[in-house]
């Protein structure tokens, strides 16, 4: 018992950050799914909505001097519930301007888009230095999620614990909504035969463009919680986009649960080697992904996708 009540913080943290990671994870694979493209700029995208977040909370909005002064008196629930929602709408926003730019490359090489989401990524990163510098930012948080908590006499950190619950939350709604609406169901099928969903009279263009923007406002959500745990700073989407992947492989190409699964194993690999050797926690995660390919080259949930020859 002592030794689980020991490891108990870790384990909440490890799972705190595999729920964020699989959401990074899920709307990275929406994409791929539909778009049978991978986004290199989804952790740049991932960082912007951070800034975003960033710029809300801290009052550096581009507004008169008057009413910025009145912004900065609103209570800071209320400003970061603001940040939740401007967050994904810029990175939405962001990647519907990347996916008109992208559409020049369909239906060529593999490698053009690849290489266009790769550049496209070194500028947005470049833009954020550009307009805040290379110093590390904080998220400022409201009083209610900030500080920590006591429970078997250990302290734990209320705002991990949220953000867990927030990303289970959002997780929850969006298999509601690929599952229960005939929107999530037009999503399922453009993944599964665009050229099928086509044919049947519906937009791929428009389903395509959609899909990418409702994939990278994931990615703008995700960095808006993750923000205040690893820190607002140019490169953080490096950070998102490497074990975003990493879950996408691990759990399967296109499996919902899958990518889940993966994330909360990454998160608690990551979080326990974290805990006990720090300078394995990145490693941690790559011999995770080793262990389990060796013996199911498809990932844990993982079927035949439009990756595999």
């Amino acid at each position: 018992m002592d030794l689980l009540a020991a490891l108990l913080p870790h384990l909440v943290n490890g799972v705190s950050l595999g729920l964020l990671f699989a959401l990074i994870a899920l709307g990275f694979m929406l994409i791929v799914g539909v778009m049978e493209q991978i986004n290199l700029a989804h952790g740049s995208l991932f960082a912007l909505g951070a800034y975003a977040a960033f710029v809300v909370m801290a009052g550096q909005l581009p507004l008169p001097a008057d009413l910025l002064a009145q912004w900065k008196q609103v209570p800071a629930g209320w400003r970061y519930v603001a940040a939740l929602v401007a967050a994904p709408i810029v990175a939405g926003g962001a990647g519907m301007l990347l996916e008109l730019c992208l559409r020049r490359t369909y239906g060529k090489d593999v490698l053009y888009g690849l290489l266009f989401t790769f550049g496209a990524a070194l500028v947005i990163e470049e833009l954020i230095r550009i307009l805040f510098g290379t110093r590390d930012y904080v998220l400022p948080l409201p009083r209610g999620i900030g500080g920590g908590f006591v429970f078997l006499d250990l302290i734990y950190s209320t705002y991990r614990v949220y953000a867990g619950l927030f990303a289970l939350g959002a997780i929850a709604l969006l298999w509601l909504f690929l599952e229960r609406t005939p929107y999530g169901a037009i999503i399922k099928a453009g993944a599964h035969d665009s050229e099928m969903v086509r044919a049947l009279g519906i937009n791929l263009t428009r389903l395509r463009l959609w899909v990418f923007a409702f994939g990278t406002a994931l990615a703008g959500i995700a960095g808006v919680i993750l923000a205040p745990i690893w820190g607002i700073r140019p490169h953080m989407g490096v950070d998102a986009v490497v074990p975003a992947f990493l879950v996408i492989v691990l759990g399967g190409i296109g499996s919902f649960w899958g990518a889940v699964a993966a994330g909360l194993m990454v998160g608690m690999v990551v979080g326990l080697s974290g805990a006990y050797a720090s300078e394995w926690s990145l490693l941690s995660m790559y011999l995770l992904l080793i262990a389990v390919v060796t013996f199911r080259a498809r990932g844990l949930l993982g079927k035949r996708s439009v990756l595999e020859v």
